[in-house]
């Protein structure tokens, strides 16, 4: 219900389209097909013509919830999304949401109202302009977005959908905010926009050329990152092909098959510390880094994972060049990187591939224990066995000590199964993007998640409402664990870290959703096979052993190097 002292406006003849109208249309021309978010007054116009024009509509229980399930189904399903919030409060909660989709690489459409200019500083319910929010955050491209704007009048329209248009058609990623005043969204417009033509990212013949003639007589590393995701064949034949050694970021696991004799391993939060050996005894000349940042999460800017001459870096993203090893040479390529290898291939003659420590890199087999609560490896085993070797889960894991256990241990043979927020990493983005990934892909989300970011936000409710096949295995250790884990590797004694358990089975059957409990290791194996024979929601609730210590790789380290103190470096 709109407020008395805002106007929806003049109807519109019928015979011309309304703005909300008008600008759905361009949405749907832009590939958007579905709509996550929180129903409000002040938004309702919009709304109303989003159902009337065929978007499905996601209601979720909050704006923040909606955003990151957002985020999750623009990159399962390499499209773009919309969000509509509403006025004041709702616009404020997607924030977060949409910094988290900015930092991910998703493709995602911001729509929120605000109030009308006739009533801007006259108190009015919600006001929502640049004096009342944070301008540069949400009405003003710059931090969340790359575009921002207000639509004031319906002439604006076609000129800001055009905008968008071509927003979309960046590789890597776009997040714009479109503020819809409460007066404008029922004006008429005199036309549909006219959307322009898509332009991709190509790299020359000449950069191919040069580039192929500096790797043609040199063994050199591939570093694969997220950005690398839609070019998993050709980088695998180009690896093949000149028997380079591959490594990746969190986030890109998957795109070269884990199991590959040339793949060295996991860098970062969670990686594998035989990826700095490797590279130390048998150091490359040149490094092919394709679509990563090279972040604190991704390298903690080891000097053991750079060349010994220069990086080759390729990238959609200007601003990504030199920027995390400002002190190695970096020949920079702005390119899309599938058009970019395939330029290589043409040009690069096949050597022999190179040995690998990937065999030597894999535990062995853990037996379950009789007695005690349940050891995150032995959890993560199973989990590879049922959702990962035996199925086609969609697999998230949430910042803490779930991401750590998971980005070490599991495996993938193919891009598009595994996700992680890394260089954001939001407590419940997993908890509540599992269930945009479940309702976009059409099958089996999981999420690994700790107890205490199940507890800060989750949307189970909105998964059963709309039947999504989510499936969240809570590590339930009673403990933000990886606080106080990290408190005592730094010489602290852990305070504020303790938390109440939770009966997470209980708290799923009271909402709808099914639960599992797991308290012994011996039930894990059974647990996960049943729960993969279930239609989601479900919630497993594993009593998880605290006293294991995570593979969390560099990440104390370089918070004590970076100013916290070395009160731990003994420990």
């Amino acid at each position: 219900m709109l407020n008395e002292n805002e106007s929806s406006g003049c109807d519109a003849p019928v015979s011309s389209p309304t703005v909300v109208a008008a600008f759905v249309a361009a949405l749907r021309q832009m590939g958007v097909v579905e709509a996550y978010g929180v129903m409000g007054g002040a938004i309702a116009p919009f709304l109303r013509a989003v159902h009337e024009g065929g978007l499905r509509i996601i209601h979720f229980r909050h704006e923040g919830g909606a955003a990151f399930a957002a985020v999750e189904a623009s990159l399962a399903m390499r499209r773009p999304v919309l969000v509509f919030t509403t006025a004041g409060p709702g616009l404020a909660n997607a924030l977060v949401g949409m910094l988290a989709a900015r930092w991910e690489g998703a493709h995602v459409i911001f729509v929120s109202a605000c109030t009308s200019a006739a009533h801007r500083g006259r108190v009015a319910t919600q006001e929502s302009t640049a004096h009342t929010l944070p301008a540069q955050g949400l009405l003003l491209p710059g931090g969340a977005l790359h575009f921002a704007a207000i639509l004031e009048h319906p002439a604006q329209l076609s000129p800001i959908a055009a905008q968008l248009a071509n927003g979309l058609a960046r590789p890597g990623g776009f997040v714009a905010h479109v503020s819809l005043p409460i007066s404008v969204q029922r004006s008429a417009v005199s036309a549909l926009p006219v959307l322009p033509s898509r332009v991709g990212v190509e790299a020359g013949p000449q950069i191919a050329a040069q580039h192929a003639a500096i790797l043609a007589d040199r063994p050199f590393v591939i570093w694969l990152g997220f950005g690398a995701r839609h070019a998993a064949g050709p980088i695998r034949e180009l690896a093949e092909r000149t028997g380079a050694r591959v490594m990746c970021s969190p986030r890109a696991k998957g795109i070269f098959p884990e199991d590959h004799p040339q793949f060295l391993g996991v860098t970062g939060l969670g990686g594998h510390a035989e990826v700095d050996a490797a590279l130390t005894r048998d150091r490359p000349a040149y490094t092919l880094v394709l679509g990563t940042r090279m972040g604190e999460s991704t390298s903690f800017w080891a000097p053991e994972l750079t060349p010994s001459r220069a990086f080759l870096h390729v990238d959609t993203d200007p601003t990504v060049f030199g920027a995390a090893y400002p002190e190695v040479p970096t020949q920079a390529v702005l390119a899309e990187i599938g058009g970019y290898v395939r330029g290589l291939l043409e040009l690069l003659p096949g050597r022999a591939p190179r040995a690998s420590m990937a065999e030597a890199r894999r535990p062995a087999p853990l037996t379950p224990r009789e007695t005690g609560p349940v050891r995150p490896q032995l959890l993560m085993q199973e989990i590879q066995r049922v959702f990962i070797d035996g199925g086609d889960a969609w697999i998230m894991a949430e910042s803490g000590n779930a991401f750590c256990w998971s980005t070490h241990h599991l495996r993938f043979r193919e891009p598009g199964r595994y996700r992680v927020s890394t260089g954001f990493g939001s407590m419940g983005h997993a908890t509540t993007g599992v269930v945009g990934a479940a309702l976009a892909r059409g099958s089996r989300a999981v999420a690994l998640v700790g107890d205490g970011a199940m507890m800060m936000m989750n949307e189970v409710h909105t998964a059963v409402q709309h039947g999504a096949d989510a499936v969240w295995i809570v590590i339930n250790d009673a403990c933000y664990l990886m606080c106080a884990q990290g408190m005592r590797v730094m010489g602290w004694e852990p305070f504020s870290c303790d938390l109440p358990r939770v009966d997470f089975v209980g708290l799923a059957r009271a909402i709808g959703a099914a639960g599992v409990l797991v308290e012994r290791e011996g039930d894990v194996r059974q647990a996960l096979e049943s729960v993969a024979r279930m239609k989601g929601p479900v919630i497993v609730d594993v009593q998880s052993d605290p006293a294991e210590a995570p593979p969390s790789g560099r990440r104390n380290l370089n918070l004590m190097q970076q100013g916290f103190g070395a009160e731990g470096k003994s420990r």
